[in-house]
């Protein structure tokens, strides 16, 4: 009997300490939903004011001066090939739309340079132009604008020919939203492929 009594003093400990641990070690319940998505995997976060002055500044640092001919009326914008640097003479120079009627001509040689300001060379889309009410554009007519980079745009020219060219924006505000919403999407896909 004192045996039994003294295993059972002995034991008592032994199991009084494995029972709290399972009390302390009880799985939390268990849930058929998914796990509720990451905050960033629903809406990426909104850019940081320094992020914006950023952007805003590389667009300053990379405007171009766009002068040249309207090949394609697109729904929101122009294909223009730029290049055409006398049309940067008076009077020409005090609109930004010229009709296609002027005489103008590509510079043969013209290689674009990279300070702001620029002469923009060779195909691009120009987007978010200035309303003009006297005039409406027409493919052929000439355009002298100073425009902002907004990333690079895909359309379709002849049949189902598609070609990719950089965007430029008249308007800088825009040029900004455009570029950071390509810097959201590319992180965007960068997370996909990553998963």
């Amino acid at each position: 009997m004192k045996f039994a009594m003294l295993f059972c003093l002995m034991t008592l400990p032994a199991l009084a300490q494995s029972r709290v641990g399972d009390v302390t070690q009880q799985p939390a319940a268990i849930s058929n939903a998914p796990p509720p998505p990451v905050q960033s995997q629903i809406h990426p976060a909104p850019p940081t004011a320094q992020q914006v002055e950023q952007m805003r500044a590389a667009c300053i640092a990379g405007r171009r001066s766009v002068c040249g001919k309207v090949l394609k009326i697109l729904p929101d914008g122009l294909v223009v090939e730029s290049g055409y640097t006398n049309l940067l003479r008076a009077p020409l120079d005090h609109s930004w739309l010229v009709p296609g009627t002027v005489t103008a001509s590509r510079a043969p040689n013209l290689v674009e340079g990279n300070t702001p300001g620029s002469i923009c060379a060779g195909l691009v889309v120009l987007t978010h132009l200035p309303k003009s009410r006297r005039a409406k554009v027409k493919t052929y007519d000439y355009v002298i604008i100073e425009a902002y980079p907004a990333g690079r745009y895909t359309y379709t020219s002849v049949g189902s020919l598609q070609h990719t060219v950089r965007r430029f924006s008249a308007s800088l505000e825009t040029a900004v939203k455009l570029d950071l919403q390509a810097d959201e999407n590319k992180a965007l896909a960068h997370a996909a492929e990553g998963k």
